[in-house]
């Protein structure tokens, strides 16, 4: 043990240094983006690291090459070197400077307030700071519109910043960009009007005029638009500034806006009603998708199932504009506690280390072991940890210290069921999981029908919806009997319904004590006569496979489940008298002595639905299958156990990934046997019987 506690505690050492690394905005040491080391003789900071893109700059590449300013005024220029040439040279470099380096020009001139008390101070940021910014300017040099969904923990300026970039691009680079911030409630949006007093009261006039340009040192920086008092302009560089609040719907009407910063998005209730996401594509509707156009959304988690919850999901799957941000606690500073000495640092390694599995916490007040071990997975200090044991003590259970200070941004969106499937296990799926080898669909001679089976292909198509990790394997001569089963979980035609899934696992190396694994899965919304001979081809290409079709929709009306009506008897009467390998219900003996036709289909009820979760629990806690699909191991981490006892994903997610791997992997081990290798028949369909009569004979 004692070689891996010293390992823990070198690796500590790394991370401080990296979290209190040497950062100087004005000599750019440490600062955001790209730099390179520059020395000028007689400039009044003589070595600065200046961002790359300076280097093109001609007044920059000719400094360089002098060495100094009187060189370059006397040898490039060839004038008569003067201390007023100077100051003009150096004037026109710090303003060069500010445009490429926001850092720079807001330790130089934007004072915001101490929040410790006292006077005005200049902005420098913080290490959560520059992460946010750093994505910003990537944005911006890429000349990509900027379109952020930022969900935070709390106190780290967030906000501030957001507001001040936006400044920057208005007050520096270019005219006429106009800006709409939209608060949570009135409070917010009087500290945000106070911030904007304090920066522009305090901002040089000389900085919104051009070198050279004449002014008064007396005009106004900041005039009021109008009677409502939440639009004001700075007349130097023609832009406005609105500030809204979410409380008032009609303060937040969008016009000729280029920047938008929404505040605190997930806390905005309906009001008036409107919906916060009304609210949002009013105020949003007119900003363009151009170049130095800036849209954030910028919130603490409140719940699931929100608009803010909805927009950040769609920006992590990359399927909306935005891009999705998420800083943690322990990406804050201020959030670590130091240890007395180094025995006492030595003595926390251990201790960590020894209870790295201990799941049970030592009161309501406390996380266990392994979530503490996770926070050091997941990159927190030590001194940010025993941070974290000191401020856990506050509450009385998890969820309300989640949401203050998530870890990750899954338990930042709190909810209040309990959590069914262990999240560090789930965590061990995800190696296996990659993207499909293959994207397209399977056509046959016909899309329905008797001929809807006949001259099974795969056509790659990048629109497709069927994702192939692996290709079926069929042999003409021998057949491994049982080796393929797919599933299907019916969802609706309408996108706010549940998804349709069909899923193929292959059960190949049971046979050899082995796991089953994924191999294919469309997921989509389709049409419901269109999905019944999709899944039918489907299974047939995986060899005939075990179909099984789950039917708790037209039998119990699962309210768990949101879909279009009596869906499963409809699909399984489309295809069983085409398709011969249906999965039925296994039938009691009074019901085959009375002749009661078999139940085709995986029902699932309040008897069958905990028995299923409860399989799927099992092979999730001792990793018996193997999963390629990340987006269920999403949906895996926010199931729960509701208060009433039901289980369902939580608020605003989806489950229709798990329910398949639920009926497959129940019925993957307790109801199908082990594959065998047997001589190919060729199936044939059953013909219908005909009464035989006398005149037949």
């Amino acid at each position: 043990m004692q070689k891996e506690v010293v390992s823990i505690l070198k690796e500590n050492n790394k991370r401080n240094a990296d979290v209190y690394q040497w950062f100087d905005p004005i000599s750019g040491i440490g600062s955001i983006g790209k730099r390179t080391e520059v020395h000028i003789d007689d400039f009044p900071l003589e070595t600065q690291y200046l961002p790359v893109e300076m280097l093109n700059l001609l007044l920059v590449k000719l400094l360089m090459k002098c060495g100094s300013i009187k060189h370059f005024l006397t040898i490039e220029l060839a004038v008569e070197y003067s201390e007023e040439d100077r100051l003009k040279v150096i004037e026109q470099f710090v303003r060069l400077r500010c445009r490429y380096d926001f850092a720079f020009w807001a330790a130089m001139y934007v004072y915001i307030k101490n929040k410790g008390g006292g006077d005005d101070v200049l902005f420098r940021l913080t290490r959560p700071q520059r992460k946010f910014v750093e994505r910003l300017e990537a944005l911006r040099k890429a000349n990509k519109p900027i379109r952020i969904v930022l969900l935070k923990a709390r106190q780290w300026g967030g906000s501030t910043t957001s507001q001040l970039y936006m400044a920057w691009l208005q007050l520096i680079h270019k005219v006429g960009l106009n800006s709409l911030i939209i608060a949570h409630q009135g409070a917010g949006s009087d500290e945000i009007k106070d911030m904007f007093d304090r920066m522009i009261k305090a901002y040089p006039i000389s900085m919104l005029y051009k070198l050279g340009e004449t002014y008064n040192e007396n005009e106004s920086k900041l005039v009021g638009v109008g009677h409502s008092g939440s639009i004001h302009r700075v007349p130097q560089r023609n832009c406005k500034i609105k500030i809204g609040t979410a409380e008032r719907p009609d303060s937040c009407r969008g016009g000729d806006y280029n920047l938008v910063h929404l505040s605190e998005v997930g806390l905005w209730k309906t009001t008036d009603g409107k919906k916060p996401e009304d609210i949002v594509r009013s105020a949003c509707s007119g900003v363009l998708l151009k170049p130095y156009t800036m849209i954030v959304y910028e919130s603490t988690a409140n719940g699931t199932g929100n608009f803010f919850q909805r927009e950040y999901d769609a920006a992590k799957r990359g399927t909306s504009q935005f891009e999705a941000m998420f800083v943690s606690w322990f990406d804050i500073e201020q959030y670590s506690l130091p240890f007395d000495n180094d025995d006492e640092k030595a003595d926390f390694a251990i201790w960590l280390w020894k209870n790295k599995n201990n799941t049970t916490p030592s009161s309501a007040r406390a996380e266990s072991g392994r979530y503490l071990w996770w926070l050091w997975q997941k990159g927190a200090t030590l001194e940010a940890i025993n941070w974290y044991v000191q401020e856990r003590a506050k509450y009385n259970e998890h969820a309300p210290m989640a949401s203050e200070y998530p870890s990750d941004d899954v338990e930042a969106f709190v909810h209040s069921g309990e959590r069914v499937f262990d999240k560090y296990k789930v965590d061990t799926f995800r190696a296996s999981c990659k993207p499909p080898k293959l994207i397209g669909d399977v056509y046959a001679d016909e899309d329905e029908g008797k001929n809807a089976l006949k001259n099974l292909r795969f056509t790659e198509d990048a629109q497709g919806l069927l994702w192939v990790w692996d290709l079926p394997e069929i042999d003409d001569k021998e057949i491994v009997t049982n080796r393929y089963v797919t599933i299907v979980d019916i969802g609706g035609r309408s996108k706010k319904a549940d998804w349709s899934v069909i899923l193929v696992i292959d059960r190949l190396f049971m046979m050899d004590g082995g796991r089953p694994q994924v191999v294919a899965q469309w997921y989509g919304h389709i049409d419901m006569d269109i999905l019944a001979w999709k899944a039918a081809q489907i299974a047939a290409f995986y060899d005939n496979s075990l179909l099984v079709i789950e039917s708790n929709t037209l039998e119990t009306h699962d309210k768990e489940r949101s879909v279009d009506g009596d869906l499963s008897h409809f699909i399984l009467n489309q295809i069983k008298d085409v398709y011969p390998n249906l999965y039925a219900r296994k039938q009691t003996e009074d019901e085959i002595r009375e002749g009661i036709p078999r139940k085709y289909g995986f029902h699932t009820n309040v008897a069958t639905k905990p028995m299923i979760i409860s399989t799927l629990i099992k092979v999730v806690r001792e990793h018996l299958y193997i999963e390629r699909d990340e987006r269920c191991l999403d949906e895996y981490v926010v199931y729960e156990k509701k208060q009433n006892g039901a289980f369902g994903a939580i608020i605003g997610k989806h489950d229709d990934l798990l329910m398949t791997r639920a009926i497959g992997l129940h019925i993957c081990f307790y109801e199908m046997p082990i594959p065998t290798i047997v001589l190919r028949v060729n199936r044939i369909m059953p013909k219908k019987k005909k009464a035989v009569s006398a005149a037949t004979i």
